[in-house]
């Protein structure tokens, strides 16, 4: 509403309001005072007249009465006038009906002025001397004040059109200074607009009679000039820093331009980057695989103590050399951004143990106490990134490991936190009685490259770079990590990790015990504690002690450690302890499957190594307590089952695990390992990986969908290619641990003893215990069959066997690999070279195995493009390992055996 509409309603309606209520007041004291006089004049007459009636009502003299009656009906507001006697009885009824009569109990005059109908009671007194005589009768009048009510109507009516004419006299005067005032504001509200858009002022009149709304034009005719001459200012300005702004972007378009060649070229040297640390890490590689594989054939080969030292020196710095490029490698995708994390399920416990377990030989290097504590409220079933979990804490425990000299390493798993979205925070630390750290130390700690002081890389090694890329792992998984530590008291790195759970904590582990006694001896406080709490838990009544043998009455079962260092006057003592022992023991060593201490146990008991993991514990537990139960019940023999394509492979290993008690059946395909595995049932599957038809990770999924028993039966991986990449992808695919080509001795030891309880520990062979009689060839032999003896377990018939099948398959692999890089199929060569490579590895011919080796680790690391003076280097080995046959057989080589390198060269090129 306009600010004149409102004007006009001020001056219509304030004025109108008045008015009214002045009438209002006028008409309510008029009509009171009508009222007032109406009432004064009937009384009076009323009273004037009852002296006479109440003498005629005396006298009895009704034609009186009715006379008296008519004078005061003449009254025009009278409408009926009554007269009754003391009883209330009517003498007299003059007018029109009236309502039936009461008399009043008090004796005074009555008016009733309610409603348009007055009732007046008077009472007739006869003439008597007394004033307080009683009355006689009494008179009613029945008084119409309709009259009145209209006469107030209409005065109101009156008044209300007079207000109505005031009105619209009130409106016209307000509607015009309205019209006016919305007129000269509309006109200043114009003037400011066209001053807001820029357009040209127009002047205001400032002579229209209203001082205020003359000087509003006056102001606004001012704010017009102004502005006007500002726009003209600003134009100036404008057209002036137009100019210059001009000259900055055409500056600023050169130096984009430059920016952008500077943004190409970064891209162009970050992409290099990429693209050379790729390419550098296989070429490292490859030859680091060379030089593998040389110093592997040559620990195999007679070498006198000082070379075997030399040699051992090389294999740790090949080591470290490829733990650096795969540290360089992850911090180099992590820093790209290219690192992407896998989401699938995680078990913990697991986890723990097998970290534990691949840092176990420091930890009884250096004689430490390394323990891993999942607490039991830990869910089950996590999902995350196994892979980079793993990473992250095999980084923090090798670190702890690595600066600790003596004491302790635990690795703690805990819940922090638990959401109903099914999301779980843990708290995962590892704890060490270490050097420590200062907080400046700390404060550089994660950086890449750093260590805590210069001289932590001459005296530990390591490149900086492990904590770097462990803190960008944890961030990238939306944890975090920190540290808390002290110069000479240790270090505890902790990690917050949030992950998602399907389902509640570690489910209630199996009893055992039914309330046996179990003697507990474990120096080692947390420990003990741990194994306190574990052997509670499967049933059994717990009894810490501190000397084996000395409880009364003796226990069912005792668990015992060892101490570490064990000095001769300790294990004699030990030894005295366990032969006077009347019951099983648990004998717990803190010491390598190879190290372990002659030591003879009593009947029915086992040896386990540090660290323990509960499943290996809790099998050798369950052992424990069924030849407690059943004394006279035989063990059942372990069955192993060997997946090779390649028969030399499955012969040399079944040569390996020969032992008592030891069952191995062979399978020379995934579809003949899937039909053994219908009928029968084994403890471990050794599985070759690259096989025709079914490979190995289809044949171990194919296995796993068995259930029962397949779907925790270890199945283990035998490659000669395993990469981290290729470890994750065969444990993604339900394998449990890698074993490389050739496979060593020890190496299978120690992962039957990590998948096997109580396994038994093999005799060593004379040609392990007799290397080092003679100085090394100058170079690698064409057939070496003291090497093939080493290599097949010690037994020379069996190397010549061996020896014998590589000799027959020569001409088929050099079919096979021709064809291939005729019909430049990169698959189908790989495929022949993996199986030349893998016949060749225990059959005694080195230079054939490392030029075979060498070749498949090229073509899976740079493809066929890369593999030309390699495949000329392998058909001229295969050619001197039929002539050395043929010549150690009396016979001419054969003319279809082999043909020239030149044209293997040849063949490549095309």
């Amino acid at each position: 509403m306009s600010l004149g509409n409102r004007l006009a309603l001020w001056i219509l309606c304030l004025p109108l309001a008045v008015l009214a209520l002045a009438a209002i007041l006028a008409l309510h004291q008029d009509a009171q005072w009508r009222k007032s006089a109406l009432k004064e004049r009937l009384t009076t007459a009323a009273e004037l007249q009852a002296p006479r009636f109440g003498e005629a009502l005396a006298a009895a003299d009704d034609a009186r009465l009715e006379r008296l009656g008519q004078q005061l009906l003449e009254l025009d507001e009278i409408r009926h006038l009554g007269i009754h006697d003391t009883a209330g009885k009517a003498l007299l009824s003059l007018g029109s009906r009236s309502e039936p009569f009461t008399p009043p109990s008090a004796t005074q005059r009555q008016l009733d002025s309610e409603g348009d109908i007055w009732r007046l009671i008077l009472p007739l007194a006869a003439p008597s001397d007394r004033s307080d005589a009683a009355p006689a009768g009494w008179m009613t009048l029945d008084i119409d004040t309709r009259r009145l009510t209209l006469a107030f109507y209409r005065h109101l009516a009156s008044a209300g059109l007079g207000l109505l004419v005031i009105g619209l006299l009130l409106f016209v005067i307000g509607a015009t200074l309205g019209r006016r005032l919305d007129g000269r504001l509309q006109d200043a509200s114009e003037a400011l607009h066209r001053l807001a858009k820029g357009s040209h002022h127009t002047a205001l009149d400032t002579e229209q009679g209203s001082p205020e709304l003359d000087r509003l034009a006056r102001r606004i005719n001012a704010l017009g000039t102004a502005l006007e001459a500002s726009r003209d200012d600003m134009q100036r300005q404008i057209e002036q820093t137009t100019a210059e702004l001009q000259e900055s972007m055409e500056t600023i378009e050169i130096k984009n331009i430059e920016l952008d060649l500077a943004h190409r070229r970064a891209l162009e040297a970050s992409r290099v980057k990429s693209e050379f640390l790729a390419s550098m890490s296989h070429e490292i590689r490859t030859p680091l695989n060379g030089i593998v594989g040389f110093c592997r054939l040559l620990g195999r080969s007679r070498l006198e103590p000082r070379q075997r030292e030399w040699l051992d020196q090389v294999q740790v710095a090949c080591d470290n050399l490829l733990a650096l490029v795969n540290d360089v490698l992850d911090f180099s995708r992590l820093e790209a951004g290219r690192l992407e994390l896998e989401r699938t399920d995680i078990d913990m416990v697991t986890l723990v143990d097998e970290v534990l377990g691949l840092q176990a030989p420091l930890a009884h290097q250096k004689h430490l106490e390394l323990l891993g504590l999942v607490y039991d409220d830990v869910p089950r079933s996590l999902r995350g990134d196994p892979l980079r979990i793993r990473q992250v804490l095999t980084n923090l425990v090798h670190n702890a490991l690595k600066f600790t000299e003596s004491g302790e390493v635990i690795v703690r798993v805990m819940v922090e936190a638990q959401t109903t979205d099914g999301r779980t925070t843990l708290q995962i630390s590892v704890s060490d009685t270490g050097i420590g750290l200062t907080p400046e130390q700390q404060r550089e700690l994660f950086q890449a490259f750093r260590q805590a002081t210069p001289g932590h890389s001459r005296q530990y090694g390591g490149s900086g770079l492990g904590l770097a890329i462990s803190r960008q792992l944890v961030e990238q998984m939306g944890g975090e990590i920190r540290v808390d530590s002290e110069p000479g008291q240790g270090s505890t790195f902790t990690i917050t990790l949030p992950l998602e759970s399907r389902g509640d904590g570690m489910p209630a582990p199996e009893r055992l015990f039914a309330g046996e006694r179990i003697a507990l001896l474990e120096p080692h406080a947390p420990t003990r504690f741990a194994l306190h709490h574990l052997l509670s838990g499967l049933g059994a009544r717990v009894v810490e002690t501190s000397q084996l043998g000395a409880d009364d009455p003796p226990p069912t079962l005792a668990v015992a450690a060892l101490p570490s260092p064990l000095t001769p006057e300790a294990q004699q003592q030990w030894q005295a302890r366990l032969s006077a022992c009347r019951h099983p023991v648990l004998l717990l060593v803190n010491a390598s499957p190879l190290e372990l201490p002659e030591i003879t146990l009593p009947e029915h008991s086992e040896m386990l190594c540090k660290p323990l993991a509960r499943q290996p514990l809790a099998d050798a537990l369950r052992r424990l307590v069924d030849h407690i139960n059943q004394p006279a019940q035989v063990t059942q023999s372990t069955q192993l089952l060997v997946v090779d394509d390649n028969a030399s492979n499955r012969r040399l290993l079944r040569e390996m695990l020969a032992r008592p008690g030891l069952i191995v059946a062979e399978a020379a395909s995934g579809e003949e390992a899937l039909a053994l595995a219908e009928s029968e049932h084994f403890d471990l599957v050794l599985m070759d990986i690259r096989m025709p038809g079914m490979d190995g990770i289809e044949t171990t999924r194919a296995l796993r969908r068995l259930g029962g028993s397949w779907s925790r039966c270890p199945v283990i991986a035998v490659t000669a290619h395993a990469l981290e990449p290729d470890r994750q992808r065969l444990c993604d695919a339900g394998l449990q641990d890698v074993l490389i080509k050739p496979v060593d001795g020890r190496q299978l030891e120690t992962l039957l003893h990590r998948h096997l309880s109580g396994w038994p520990p093999s005799e060593p062979h004379e040609s392990d215990v007799a290397a080092g009689v003679s100085p090394a060839s100058e170079s690698l032999d064409v057939v070496d069959m003291a090497l093939g003896t080493r290599l097949a377990n010690g037994s020379e018939s069996l190397a010549r066997e061996l020896l014998e099948e590589l000799v027959r398959s020569l001409p088929e692999s050099e079919r096979a690999i021709r064809d291939a890089l005729a019909g430049d199929d990169e698959e189908a060569l790989l495929d022949a070279v993996h199986s030349l490579n893998g016949a060749c590895r225990y059959c005694g011919a080195p230079e054939l195995a490392l030029i075979a080796e060498t070749l498949e680790t090229r073509l899976r690391s740079r493809g066929m493009a890369a593999v030309d003076g390699l495949v000329a280097a392998l058909f001229d080995a295969m050619e001197r390992v039929l002539e050395w046959h043929a010549l150690e057989n009396g016979a001419q080589p054969s003319s279809t055996t082999m043909a020239s390198a030149n044209s293997a060269s040849s063949e490549s090129d095309r």
